[in-house]
């Protein structure tokens, strides 16, 4: 696919409100073309969160995630937002799920 015939094809996509399924190897270009989508989204206005899910820790990638209550975490002494949550209104960008351990793949399926 050409340059022009992908980015035709990322603006037809941009317009949909369900979740978009980017794939390619490492290095060609997955974080651009979200960030081309959420350009041209109606998600525009919120903010784009990348999410390198291969860097966090299975034991924290759910804490990371989705945020965790005071106490919840020894030595938190506060809530703390999730960054799916940090995404309010706009894209997140998941890169590297497959490196998600099974539990976290089945939280984010809910």
């Amino acid at each position: 696919v050409c340059s022009s015939d992908l980015k035709a094809l990322l603006d037809r996509v941009a317009q949909v409100s369900t979740p978009v399924l980017i794939t390619g190897q490492s290095g060609s270009g997955k974080e651009v073309a979200a960030r081309h989508l959420h350009a041209r989204s109606s998600r525009a206005g919120g903010p784009f969160v990348p999410i390198q899910c291969g860097t966090i820790p299975n034991d924290m990638i759910e804490l990371e995630l989705f945020g965790h209550a005071a106490g919840v975490v020894p030595g938190a002494v506060g809530s703390r937002e999730g960054l799916l949550a940090s995404a309010g209104g706009g894209t997140v960008f998941l890169d590297e799920v497959s490196e998600l351990g099974p539990g976290a793949q089945r939280a984010l399926l809910r």
